[in-house]
């Protein structure tokens, strides 16, 4: 049975924590996302999505391509946080240079974050009571199947300075003696790495009881693929199809081309799994993961859904058109799951190219799929997503991370998609309909409901979070200002939610 049919009727925002403000150069776990959080609760909001949580590369940014699945972003760590733990001092964070522009210069970030974050693990290593040492000892037991590796890796890598395919032969082989010797030399570097996880845990895990304290549902974002240059892949190479030779992908994850999307499909780079060796496991590094994201989150978003019924490979280095269509595990890694974790509390993305044996797969289990009703004005035979086909075991979404804004949209979509929407709508003012498609959202009879950030405040295209297969310097760096987020525009959001019934019950 699909979960959402029985749910209460919920709302939420759409927003990624480095886009909240904050003086350090990119949002994190502090007190703005608290801030935040009141927000969502005052307005009503029950649900707050955000994207995967994982450490992003140094050169494109992406938290769909991190460098590993599982650690969390240490970018992200409150340096207001650790100034409370005694770990920072204030005249440290005031003598960082404040960054509040409204895109985020992540090399700038790096730097910054960099040198308070080393100061803050100097700190613990000298200053830790004994019993937060034992909290640390017990995380690390707890996250071992990926911490040492992980940790390693990031600490080899920086040493290296270079993608692990290209490291010195006996690192790049994982041959045991270099190994060995490696834990030895970079010591204080992996526990470096080690430690900011720790305090990621602790951060976030703190942030997620806040938040569910003041009745606001976290619903995160577990990526299909992971990144070629991540520890993941380093690792654990025999998930994965690689050169025995080269360890380059020998098919590379992406997607067929579609209406929605991206018309020339797209290529990831990232490499598909090998299914059958992962089977043998009963997909154990797949639970792994997915029990670690239940244990984050309150809900999670299994992005490219159809991927597991059949997924598109690209011969490596080749253009998406030259991909073709390989088996995914299907059934049998839900099944799987369900015996390993128990109920699945997943929303799948299932949009772009699908085909009826994808949705069948959805349906089987129950999962609730999207309906973006940005997409839903192209007049496509069967088109989904156009309102009255929305069901209540679905979400509804004005827009996504990989949309433009809602009025971004509007104004760059063809004319007839332009005069339909208005047509469907009533005929609002083209500025006001951001609003519309909220209000469409919000009456819909899909029992969850969300919209991006940028849509409540009114913003368009200049506040778009990515552009799909493109590789705009502007993608993931977007962030906004307080003072963008207007009384008015709070109240209409409320006002909305208590009308469409979507409030939470009172205590």
């Amino acid at each position: 049975m699909n979960p959402l049919e029985s749910s209460p009727r919920r709302s939420g925002l759409i927003l990624h924590p480095t886009s909240l403000p904050g003086r350090f150069g990119l949002g994190d776990l502090g007190p703005e996302a608290r801030r935040f959080v009141d927000v969502l609760s005052a307005t009503g909001q029950q649900l707050w999505q955000l994207l995967p949580l994982g450490p992003v590369h140094e050169e494109w940014f992406s938290p769909y391509a991190a460098y590993s699945a599982f650690a969390g972003n240490p970018l992200m760590l409150s340096p207001e946080l650790l100034c409370e733990q005694g770990l920072l001092r204030a005249d440290e964070l005031e003598s960082a240079p404040a960054s509040s522009l409204e895109r985020m210069d992540f090399r700038q970030v790096i730097e910054l974050k960099g040198r308070l974050l080393a100061k803050a693990s100097q700190a613990f290593w000298t200053q830790a009571s004994a019993s937060l040492r034992r909290q640390f000892e017990q995380f690390q037991h707890e996250a071992r199947e990926w911490l040492d590796d992980y940790a390693l890796y990031m600490a080899i890598r920086q040493g290296q300075g270079r993608a692990w395919r290209r490291w010195d032969e006996g690192l790049r082989r994982r041959e045991p003696g270099a190994l060995e010797s490696a834990r030895r030399h970079l010591a204080e570097e992996v526990r470096h790495h080690q430690y900011l996880q720790f305090e990621f845990h602790r951060q976030w895990g703190a942030l997620k009881a806040y938040a569910n304290s003041r009745g606001v549902r976290l619903v995160g974002d577990v990526s299909i693929y992971v990144s070629q240059n991540s520890a993941d892949v380093w690792a654990r190479r025999e998930y994965f199809q690689l050169s025995p030779e080269t360890f380059a992908p020998a098919w590379e994850s992406g997607a067929p081309p579609d209406d929605f999307f991206c018309a020339e499909g797209q290529r990831w780079g990232m490499p598909v799994y090998d299914w059958n060796r992962l089977a043998q496991e009963d997909y154990g590094w797949w639970a792994a993961r997915l029990r670690q994201s239940f244990e984050r989150f309150d809900h999670v978003r299994i992005d490219h859904f159809g991927g597991f019924e059949a997924y598109w490979a690209i011969p490596s280095g080749r253009p998406a058109l030259e991909g073709t269509w390989a088996p995914g595990p299907g059934s049998a890694f839900f099944e799987s799951m369900r015996r390993q974790l128990g109920p699945l509390p997943v929303v799948v993305e299932d949009l772009g190219y699908i085909t009826p044996a994808m949705r069948a797969l959805r349906d089987a289990f129950g999962f609730p799929g999207m309906c973006v009703l940005q997409y839903a004005f192209t007049k496509t035979p069967d088109n989904p997503h156009v309102p009255y086909k929305c069901r209540p075991g679905c979400v509804v979404y004005t827009g996504t991370h990989d949309t433009n804004t809602s009025l971004g949209w509007f104004q760059s979509a063809p004319e007839s998609e332009r005069r339909a929407a208005l047509e469907y709508l009533g005929g609002p003012a083209p500025e006001a309909l951001h609003w519309e498609l909220i209000r469409l959202a919000w009456s819909s009879v899909a029992q969850w409901a969300l919209a991006p950030l940028q849509d409540v405040m009114g913003l368009g295209a200049e506040a778009r979070m990515n552009q799909p297969g493109s590789a705009s310097p502007l993608n993931w760096s977007w962030r906004f200002r307080w003072e963008q987020l207007t009384d008015e525009a709070l109240a209409r959001l409320a006002s909305f939610t208590q009308t469409y019934g979507r409030s939470p019950p009172e205590p």
